[in-house]
């Protein structure tokens, strides 16, 4: 009796930690043929998401991405649940583990990260583990798991919010994205962000648990770069074209300050 309820109580706080926030904003928007010709296997797409959850974990991981999805490429042959092609797989909170569109993050703000000096067997290795985690559903019965991210920020100290980030029961079907990328990566021994030791003049990495990767540690990584599209495509700037009226802005002109010229940031 209690089961039932407790995944029934789990569902609704799914539902509601799911809904999006109305005053998102992209900073960006990268067309579906570049940021799809930037991707490669092995590489992970992290994401700004725009649900209540997702405010959530920024706050607690200090970062602006709040999911992590990996690229397997159109080749491996996948479908996503509407039937179309997918070139991603996920970690969902609602679905579990799927496979999943590109599409589904067009008009969000990305970064790619991509594991530059891993070998192509390994990552055969990493990509098929985690293809092989497709249909791993996440385990509900926590629910006090769940109800810790009603607060959009929820007041904890800096040194235990990573913790916080751990969801469910300890199981292998945790849904938290980084969790299962992190999995996959460790499979073969590939670093994100190991703790390091310092032994007989030796530097001993040590393994840290799966269930404390955050989708932060991947843009952080030494171990990994960080691939932008616009970059890629190696535009000339000083062809841009500018508008010279003074930018709008959202804050007031404070008087005595200096107008510059607008710039990119």
């Amino acid at each position: 009796m209690i089961r039932p309820l407790l995944r029934f109580f789990g569902r609704l706080i799914i539902r509601y930690l799911n809904k999006p926030i109305l005053n998102y904003r992209s900073y960006q928007f990268i067309p579906l043929a570049e940021l799809e010709a930037c991707l490669q296997p092995g590489d992970v797409l992290l994401v700004e998401g725009n649900q209540r959850i997702s405010s959530a974990i920024k706050y607690l991981t200090q970062s602006t991405w709040s999911h992590a999805a990996y690229y397997v490429g159109r080749d491996a042959g996948l479908r996503d649940k509407y039937g179309h092609p997918a070139a991603l797989v996920e970690a969902d909170l609602t679905d579990g583990v799927i496979a999943a569109s590109l599409t589904k993050y067009l008009g969000y703000n990305t970064r790619i990260c991509r594991p530059a000096l891993i070998t192509n067997a390994d990552r055969d290795v990493v990509s098929n583990y985690v293809i092989n985690s497709i249909g791993q559903s996440y385990d509900v019965k926590n629910v006090v798991d769940l109800a810790r991210y009603l607060m959009p920020q929820p007041p904890v100290p800096v040194r235990w919010r990573r913790r916080m980030i751990a969801l469910g029961s300890g199981q292998p079907t945790q849904a938290i994205c980084s969790t299962l990328i992190a999995r996959a990566f460790q499979s073969v021994r590939y670093p994100i962000l190991p703790d390091i030791t310092r032994e007989n003049q030796r530097e001993i990495m040590h393994i840290r648990h799966h269930s404390l990767f955050t989708p932060r540690d991947f843009d952080v990584s030494p171990y990994f770069s960080i691939v932008k599209p616009t970059i890629e495509k190696r535009p000339d700037y000083k062809s841009f074209e500018w508008n010279k009226e003074r930018p709008s802005t959202d804050e007031p002109h404070t008087e005595g300050e200096t107008e510059t010229e607008p710039h990119a940031s």
